[in-house]
């Protein structure tokens, strides 16, 4: 008999019941490494203990400071074990970030690296996860159910971090699964890192279904591919980013692979540009390529299938689970197809809180939170997002959302991404300035992006300057820091 957990079911028993019925079945791999998945549950058993032994009981935080790996996966079961919850962040953020995040949660541990990381010297118990699992047994252990099934981190636009609890505790449930269309033994291959949300629900939700996930251990556009091709995946993860550089490659590259088994490819974190979108609905057809559109917080949330979107270009989809409303900026509600304004959620009445922050205080009208995104519904219900409500910059006392100037750039084929700040100006207030990453090889200037630009904006949408950049403009946690990028700026001349 095939086992499938029940909603209610410990995540902490997951490893030893599929351990029981397909024990020498990969449950994950990364690198040159795997684990089967008697091998998750034993060594998640050994360094159980090593954290109970360390001080983690429940109601308490673990910091798991791991690339993606075999060893991550370990760690997280292994929090469920012991009773605590899984808190994953990147091995690469500064000693700043991370300093605020330990101070917001307190962990009761810190995993690192050998070597420490940029916790060398820091008080408090900070390991490995070998140094856990060294000398302890590998017997099962009691049961335990961890207060919050994930702890993830989000700093927004700001650059304050703050820690977004789950509502739910360390049992099983269909949503994320239904949500990310998710199947039983499903073959995943997850892109990006586990410190950000989706890819970490995503990873998990599959290993809840018994399925094997396979992690990257960082993006290669080929390599992606080949991956999908050689362990014969059946849902993928991506961010368009990842779809710009896949879709970039030759076309004799991208032939070499048939991509067979793919189920679904999903894509969410940011916009994706319309000729991007068509390229991959072309390629792989529109039935297997998804969007998906929702806050970490997850009160609600859209998701769109390629044919949706051919008949909405542009949509994130309708609300597929919770419920979102529109209002304008005296709070009153929008009901017109069509007219933009602030997208405010909550969950489906009698449902649950899904999530409470440490570190802020959600915005909220009567019961219904912001995140500050805009947008507008159209006729048929389908949403398209337009901007952050602080992104907005005033020019000549004229309202612009850099959200659209930055969707018409990356339009741009040799625009990775985009970032349109305000700067200061005697005679506007502010001008539109736009960094624009471009890969260095890329022969292209900025007077080539204007001209590019020119008739796809009204003239006061067209940024004043241009400067072109060839690193990333988001940080570790993948975000843009508006902020930071702005003060970096706004003392320097006109480009």
């Amino acid at each position: 008999m095939t086992f499938l957990p029940e909603d209610g079911f410990p995540l902490s028993e997951i490893p030893g019941a599929y351990a029981a019925e397909t024990g020498d079945t990969v449950a994950v791999r990364a690198g040159t490494r795997s684990l089967t998945w008697t091998e998750l549950h034993r060594a998640s058993n050994r360094i159980a203990r090593g954290l109970m032994a360390a001080g983690a009981t429940t109601g308490r935080l673990v910091t798991l400071l791991l690339p993606n790996s075999t060893d991550l996966i370990l760690a997280v079961f292994a929090c469920y074990k012991a009773g605590t919850t899984p808190q994953v962040l990147s091995p690469r953020m500064t000693h700043v970030e991370l300093d605020e995040i330990l101070g917001l949660g307190s962990p009761a541990v810190v995993v690192t690296e050998p070597g420490g990381g940029p916790l060398v010297g820091r008080p408090g118990v900070v390991t490995t996860v070998e140094d856990l699992g060294h000398g302890q047994p590998d017997g099962d252990l009691e049961p335990r159910i961890a207060t919050w099934w994930k702890a993830p981190t989000s700093g927004g636009s700001t650059g304050r971090p703050k820690i977004i609890l789950s509502g739910r505790p360390a049992v099983t449930s269909g949503f994320d699964q239904e949500m990310w269309g998710i199947a039983a033994r499903e073959q995943a291959l997850v892109t990006a890192p586990l410190h950000h949300n989706a890819p970490f629900v995503t990873a998990l939700s599959t290993l809840f279904l018994g399925g094997t996930v396979t992690l990257l251990t960082r993006f290669d556009a080929e390599g992606t591919l080949a991956a999908a091709d050689e362990h014969d995946a059946t849902w993928l993860y991506l961010v368009p980013t990842m779809m710009r550089r896949i879709t970039a490659l030759p076309d004799e590259v991208r032939g070499r692979y048939s991509l067979a088994s793919l189920r679904s490819a999903w894509h969410c974190a940011e916009p994706c540009p319309a000729w991007l979108k068509r390229k991959w609905i072309e390629w792989l057809g529109p039935e297997r390529i998804w969007e998906l559109y929702a806050g970490t917080e997850a009160e609600a949330g859209c998701t769109l299938r390629g044919d949706e979107w051919l008949a909405h270009a542009g949509s994130v989809g309708q609300v597929t689970w919770g419920e979102m409303k529109l209002l304008d900026a005296d709070g009153a509600e929008i009901t017109r197809p069509d007219v933009s304004g602030e997208i405010y959620m909550r969950v489906t009445p009698g449902t649950d809180a899904t999530y409470h922050y440490i570190g802020a205080e959600p915005t909220t009208r009567d019961g219904w939170s912001s995140l500050g995104d805009m947008g507008r519904f159209d006729a048929d219900g389908y949403l398209y997002l337009h901007d952050r409500r602080s992104d907005m910059i005033t020019v000549g006392g004229v309202n612009v959302y850099p959200a659209e100037i930055e969707a018409a750039l990356v339009e741009h084929e040799q625009v990775l991404t985009a970032v349109v700040i305000g700067l200061p100006d005697a005679d506007t207030g502010n001008r539109l300035h736009a960094i624009v990453h471009t890969p260095e090889e890329a022969e292209v200037t900025a007077d080539g992006i204007r001209s590019f630009l020119d008739g796809r904006l009204s003239r006061h949408k067209l940024p004043k300057s241009i400067e072109l950049v060839h690193e990333s403009l988001r940080d570790e946690a993948g975000k843009v820091r508006r902020s930071a990028l702005r003060s970096r700026r706004v003392t320097e001349s006109p480009r």
